[in-house]
């Protein structure tokens, strides 16, 4: 008898906890796949038969002519918003509702990530955003584009100097550098040249601290207590603290020195000490049409003092490190394979290229790199076909109501702790809002066809008060590398370039499976003119 009952319970615990969490949309009335047992519909990634990035667009592309279909990342119910009305609706008009991102971490398994501007929540992220927020105004902008113009020319001469007409190089390997001089100048303080000394120790620690493995996460999401008591940290001992030690000698010498950078660090020990500041209000310069929108999120009163330490302000720096790294670096170097593969579309840039040196005399300026239109075209392009963010995630943070439009579906019910899904790589890759997605077409965004696109769309760097605090200066970084690139260099196919190119199925961030393999071809006098 009373082994009947113990089968008997097994098999009820077994269903609640295995098979009935994965009906969870359809005990909604909400359409979702057929996710697989325990790993739901992350299964081809577990297994790396899938990238995120490819996970993302089936999931998008099944339950057709719906506004919103369910999926599972293993036991974690997810809403996947797939009509642009509700996007807006979720990600902007009621924002109040979904102003979270969803913590991976467990509080207090590593502090260096739980308290950067990503994993923050509720007031501590209102006051973080705004606090870092005057550290991207147009004007904090034209002013780092000195340092990221220096970090260009730095790049560009390092491969002049070479003898071969044609240099092969993995483009994945140098942006990475590019992009690691250009954080550490701007957030850091920090001065570097990563391709003439290519084992220094910040690119070194930045490689450590952008290398996850995605079984890390999994590991998180399925045993979030037992990583926490195992001290599973996302970051080394040793990365965690080389950037905090970092951050608090930085900090020490420019309070013993009176060093003053209008950068992040300065911002964060400013508002430590003063609170809030007014600042006088800018005209917004256009810095592209990719550039995320700019929303008010402050509900801190001015001048109101909030608790950084200086383990915040690490995190903070540490956390535009991880962005500017990795995720620039994946635009350019999918914009250079872009540029390869499309000699037409190379051919053009480089003219507008070489008319830009002309009027500005060889010296590159902020004003000039942001008239560069066709430059902007192709950098948007890019990220429509190859976002950096695959999707973004919003959590529920008080009941809501998604209210039925069609005659198909019902009220929506989703509770405190939900999780929202903007499906990027999706809408991206949408015939519906872009004929011949696989295309790499700039003029979808010249002037006359780019005022068509459907709002909500496009979301390269997210949308709303949530939106990539950065992006900005990921574009202004992507343009003026290219500038000097192709001031000097054509870049072309070579043996080793993977054609077509095929993701990766082993990182988060969309990435090339055999490597980015391209050539510079230096180009000739006559061409230049």
């Amino acid at each position: 008898m009373w082994w009947i009952i113990a089968v008997v319970a097994t098999v009820v615990l077994g269903y609640r906890l295995l098979i009935r969490p994965h009906r969870h949309w359809l005990e909604k009335g909400v359409k979702q796949g057929a996710p697989r047992f325990i790993f739901g519909d992350f299964v081809g990634m577990v297994l790396q038969k899938q990238s995120l990035g490819e996970m993302v667009k089936t999931v998008y592309d099944r339950c057709p002519n719906t506004r919103y279909s369910g999926f599972y990342q293993l036991f974690t119910p997810i809403f996947v918003l797939k009509d642009p009305d509700l996007i807006k609706q979720v990600a902007v008009k009621d924002f109040d509702h979904f102003q979270d991102h969803r913590t991976f971490i467990p509080e207090g398994s590593d502090p260096l990530w739980a308290n950067n501007l990503v994993a923050l929540t509720g007031k501590k992220w209102r006051d973080m955003r705004t606090t870092l927020s005057p550290a991207f105004t147009s004007s904090k902008i034209k002013y780092m584009f000195t340092l990221i113009s220096q970090s260009g020319e730095q790049f560009v001469q390092y491969f002049l100097k070479k003898e071969e007409s044609l240099i092969t190089i993995e483009m994945k390997d140098s942006f990475t550098r590019f992009t690691n001089d250009v954080i550490a100048n701007t957030a850091f303080g920090v001065e570097c040249d990563s391709l003439e000394d290519s084992n220094n120790e910040f690119y070194t620690m930045g490689k450590k601290a952008t290398d996850l493995s995605i079984w890390r996460f999994i590991g998180y999401s399925l045993m979030p207590g037992l990583f926490k008591l195992l001290k599973v940290t996302l970051f080394s001992k040793e990365v965690s603290e080389f950037f905090s030690n970092l951050v608090e000698t930085n900090i020490h010498s420019r309070q013993k020195h009176g060093i003053v950078r209008p950068d992040m660090i300065h911002l964060l020990v400013e508002a430590r000490k003063n609170g809030f500041k007014d600042e006088e209000t800018e005209p917004i310069q256009d810095t592209g049409f990719a550039t995320a929108a700019d929303h008010d999120v402050n509900k801190t009163p001015k001048n109101t003092k909030i608790k950084i330490t200086d383990q915040d302000i690490a995190s903070q720096a540490l956390s535009f490190f991880f962005a500017g790294f990795d995720s620039v670096s994946a635009l350019m170097c999918f914009m250079s394979y872009e540029l390869a593969l499309n000699p037409d579309v190379q051919t053009r840039l480089i003219q507008e290229v070489d008319e830009t040196v002309d009027a500005c005399k060889g010296k590159l300026t902020y004003e000039s790199l942001l008239g560069m239109k066709y430059m902007d075209m192709v950098v948007s392009e890019t990220l429509r076909k190859w976002p950096s963010s695959v999707g973004v995630d919003r959590v529920c943070t008080k009941p809501y109501i998604i209210d039925p439009k069609c005659p198909e579906e019902k009220p929506v019910h989703l509770e405190k702790n939900d999780v929202v899904w903007l499906p990027i790589f999706g809408l991206h890759r949408d015939p519906q809002y872009y004929p011949e997605p696989e295309r790499f077409d700039p003029e979808r965004f010249n002037d006359g066809n780019k005022a068509n696109i459907k709002p909500y769309t496009y979301l390269p760097f997210g949308h709303g008060p949530r939106n990539c605090i950065g992006s900005r200066l990921a574009l202004l970084e992507a343009k003026t590398l290219f500038f000097y690139v192709l001031s000097h260099f054509e870049i072309v196919p070579v043996e080793k370039t993977q054609i077509p190119l095929v993701l990766s199925k082993k990182h988060i961030i969309l990435s090339a499976e055999n490597g980015f393999w391209l050539g510079l071809k230096r180009r000739s006098d006559k061409s230049r003119k």
